[in-house]
């Protein structure tokens, strides 16, 4: 049987009516700073306010009753704190305020508190309470924490924005089915995103359409990185979306784990690209997003990493802008990031590398040195994704643009997931990581001078790990074996 709750989770009506707090210190500053959330006339009745919330009263205007405590200073009040930090006046202050048929509280006496005060997520208009019984202040604190990341700040700013077209909806939308359709789009549509974005014009522009037509709907297309794999560095706004979206577009390299952090009941598509194996070509997966926004589906395109690094980005926004789609980028943290933040490496170090390169080492082909091998030379950190297949070519070219042979390399397996593999060695040993086999996750690859502060304790040295190439006796053998 389910347990029953003591206290009836309720809300007082306070906006431009008096709540009373007494006391000086610390207990009777946090009320009011808890009220300060809210419209109420605030009085606090302080003899000798401590330095710190006299300082607060003063600067907000609070009004303030500098005596001791009278039963006649709570005669308006329509809420009373007792928060003198004296057990005894607190129970006297809830005594005088239950004769006069007023709800008090008293800090920490939960016997004598009328009612109790939760950890707040404010949104006004919108507000969440959290609450314990009085059994666990500091778990009402952390779960707050949770909600308050989970709700994005503009929450408030798209309830009272609703209470604008809330009578034209009633009035021309009809009852049951329709209209709470119509308010999940308002809520979670264009409407939504606009003020997300701080866009109030567009927003109004989008919510009219939607009262004029509230049964066609706007398709938006989010296009999200997914972060190098683990769950727990996926951003905010990557995570509210991903609640939002109606379709979730992955990528192979996402994690499941983080492709089911989406709506239950989204669906779920996947695109395959792994490095020579696509299950969609990237045409088609234009043209994918295309037909759903066309459809007025909330899509998350989900990449790994972040979305302009290498994520062909690029290609589907011009796709979906052609078609005039909307659409926005919410970043994620690339791997190249997370390769050196588990090796704890600087990418830039004064007066050692001050640029950085992003590069996925598929410009090689041909006779002309690239660019970033130049860089690599004069000093810049260079940051090779899916390294591990153009390792001798990387090595070769760097050799062949100045950089000398004892240069630090990192390598980073699977960066940022808890099955992470770390290698380090030297430009010289980089060629043997082609030939290392039970890499088959995606290799990141971090060459400079800057690589050489990183810390290698808990990485193997290449040099180790080095597999000789096979001579041609032994390559003969083989085949005739096979």
């Amino acid at each position: 049987m389910q347990q029953r709750l003591t206290a009836f989770p309720a809300f007082f009506c306070v906006a431009q009516r008096c709540v009373a707090v007494f006391g000086n210190g610390d207990e009777a500053f946090a009320k009011v700073r808890l009220l300060g959330n809210t419209q109420a006339r605030i009085r606090a009745i302080a003899d000798a306010p401590e330095p710190p919330y006299a300082a607060h009263l003063r600067d907000h205007g609070i009004e303030t009753v500098a005596d001791a405590f009278d039963a006649r200073q709570m005669d308006d009040a329509v809420l009373v704190f007792a928060a003198t930090g004296d057990a005894a006046a607190d129970r006297a202050i809830v005594a005088a305020a239950r004769a006069r048929k007023i709800p008090a509280n008293a800090v920490d006496q939960p016997e004598f508190c009328d009612f109790l005060t939760p950890a707040l997520v404010n949104r006004a208009p919108v507000a969440v309470a959290i609450g314990t019984e009085g059994a666990g202040p500091v778990l009402a604190q952390m779960i707050r924490a949770q909600i308050d990341q989970m709700l994005a700040p503009s929450l408030g700013a798209l309830a009272s924005l609703a209470t604008r077209y809330r009578e034209a909806a009633e009035r021309l939308v009809p009852r049951g089915a329709a209209r709470r359709n119509f308010w999940r789009r308002f809520f979670t549509g264009e409407v939504a995103a606009h003020v997300g974005a701080g866009d109030l014009p567009a927003a109004n522009r989008a919510a009219e359409r939607l009262v004029a037509s509230p049964a066609s709907v706007a398709g938006h297309v989010w296009l999200v990185g997914a972060g190098p794999g683990a769950e727990d560095l996926l951003t905010l706004r990557a995570q509210r979306v991903m609640m939002e979206a109606d379709v979730i577009v992955h990528d192979a390299l996402v994690p499941a784990s983080i492709v089911d952090m989406g709506r239950r009941d989204a669906e779920r598509l996947a695109v395959g690209k792994r490095k020579g194996c696509h299950s969609k070509s990237q045409a088609e997966i234009n043209q994918l997003l295309v037909r759903l926004g066309r459809e007025g589906r909330r899509v998350v395109r989900l990449k790994s990493g972040d979305p302009l690094v290498f994520g062909r980005a690029g290609e589907e926004m011009a796709a979906l802008r052609d078609a005039g789609i909307g659409f926005e980028v919410v970043p994620g943290i690339t791997s190249a990031l997370a390769a050196a933040a588990d090796f704890a490496l600087p990418l830039t170090l004064r007066g050692v590398s001050s640029s950085l390169v992003l590069t996925t080492g598929h410009d090689l082909d041909g006779n002309v040195l690239p660019d970033w091998a130049r860089l690599a030379a004069s000093g810049a950190t260079v940051s090779v994704y899916m390294g591990k297949t153009v390792a001798a070519s990387v090595a070769g070219r760097l050799l062949e643009a100045g950089l000398p042979a004892e240069t630090t390399v990192a390598v980073v397996e699977n960066a940022s997931r808890a099955a992470r593999k770390l290698l380090h060695g030297t430009l010289k040993d980089l060629p043997a990581l082609e030939r290392l086999d039970g890499l088959d996750g995606p290799v990141m690859v971090i060459i400079g001078d800057a690589v050489a502060g990183a810390d290698f304790t808990r990485s193997t040295p290449l040099a180790a790990r080095a597999v000789p190439p096979k001579t041609d006796a032994q390559a003969s053998q083989s085949l005739s074996v096979n």
